[in-house]
């Protein structure tokens, strides 16, 4: 048997992946199974954009581009982030990536060095642990509380510094809680980076799916000190419906930017020709697909924690992404049909093989006692797993 690596070996695999595996084979097998495991919007991806993508391929636009990406996209993407964000980035600041996922994997491998700490903020996405591990870093864990709105005390954070603390990683709005963070935090986090020469990791991919009365603030606009250290993340996956397309990108300071993508040019080399031609229309054509996806979500959140309250839940309603992150403590120690339930991983697979309901167990983000919902699923599929789930809760003693 051939040896794996110590490094791959320690590092466990995605759980949301792995949940919406099990619920596709489940599918596959004839059973009607709802799930609300995977963090995708099931709207198609808007005309125009799949237009641009045939424009591309009949112009035989399919070959090689350069590892940083296509520069009229590079140069979409800085006007982008000048009219969204008020930021201003070069076009030599900006790199094209194989989804925002390569983009945070990257500038993780080129911050850190093995042993360095990594500071992150959890409940978290469930990659983030796994990317810093595979640097040879160390992860650094700092709680956020359900009863502070999972706003972090930015006082408490000094209590983690080390010698070792390289670089911290923020996710606004977040995933798994829909947080969006208040400005006077992220100015007290600013603050902090600039006072113990951190480097800032900003993962800004739900940016575009914010609800009245939050609003998104790009970090690096906090000011020059900060915007020089911090690599901001985005992507369109999630505001777009662009998930396969796997287009995402980084910008942040030029030398960051060439070292990954040095990266880039000996792993992925640039991203799909046809996909960085069709993100071109997605950034400068019509923005109304984007607002229309965004309302629907917006309608969705409400409808689904309407229906948690009433089962007998206790959740608010998220400002930002499209996830409930489900306090379910007080179920553990009960029983399903004789089976007991100790863990968020055990309600999960309990109410997937007998619900037909597929979620994520709270353990994957770094939070035990809680599961994540995801509504980006239709009105019809919504209802259908929150009728399972209230006769499931039912028949728990």
């Amino acid at each position: 048997m051939i040896p794996i690596s110590e490094t791959v070996e320690k590092i466990k695999p995605s759980a949301t992946l792995s949940l919406s595996a099990k619920a596709i084979k489940m599918k596959a097998e004839g059973k009607d199974v709802v799930s609300l495991a995977a963090g995708e919007p099931d709207f198609p991806t808007p005309e125009n954009i799949k237009d641009a993508a045939f424009d591309a391929i009949r112009a035989d636009k399919t070959k090689y581009t350069t590892a940083a990406g296509i520069l009229p996209l590079r140069e979409a993407i800085k006007d982008k982030l000048k009219r969204d964000n008020g930021l201003d980035y070069s076009e030599d600041e900006i790199v094209v990536t194989v989804g925002a996922k390569q983009a945070l994997f990257n500038a993780l491998m080129v911050t850190v060095n093995p042993g360095d700490e990594v500071m992150i903020l959890a409940p978290c996405w469930v990659s983030y642990i796994a990317q810093v591990k595979f640097a040879r870093a160390v992860p650094v864990i700092f709680p956020l509380q359900e009863e502070r709105d999972y706003q972090p005390n930015v006082d408490d954070l000094e209590k983690l510094i080390t010698s070792r603390t390289r670089c911290i990683v923020l996710n606004t709005p977040n995933n798994p809680t829909g947080v969006v963070y208040a400005k006077d935090t992220l100015e007290g986090i600013a603050e902090f980076a600039v006072k113990h020469n951190l480097f800032v990791i900003s993962d800004e991919v739900y940016e575009k799916i914010i609800y009245p009365p939050a609003r998104h603030i790009s970090f690096p606009f906090l000011g020059e000190g900060v915007k020089e250290r911090t690599i901001l993340v985005n992507g369109l996956s999630k505001a777009y419906s662009m998930t396969g397309w796997r287009i995402g990108y980084a910008a942040g300071p030029k030398e960051v930017i060439d070292a990954m993508i040095k990266i880039q040019g000996h792993s992925t080399s640039n991203a799909t020709s046809i996909s960085q031609y069709a993100a071109i229309e997605a950034l400068r054509g019509p923005q109304d697909s984007v607002e229309e996806m965004r309302r629907e979500f917006q309608k969705r959140r409400d409808y689904v924690v309407k229906r948690l309250n009433a089962i007998g839940f206790s959740v608010k309603r998220p400002l930002g992404a499209f996830y409930i992150f489900l306090n379910v403590k007080h179920l553990f120690g009960k029983r399903y049909d004789g089976k007991e339930i100790k863990d968020s991983t055990d309600l999960c697979e309990l109410m997937l093989e007998r619900a037909l309901v597929a979620a994520v167990p709270g353990s994957a983000f770094g939070r035990e006692g809680y599961i994540r919902l995801s509504y980006a699923a239709s009105n019809e599929m919504l209802k259908k797993a929150m009728d399972r789930i209230e006769c499931f809760v039912k028949n728990i003693r």
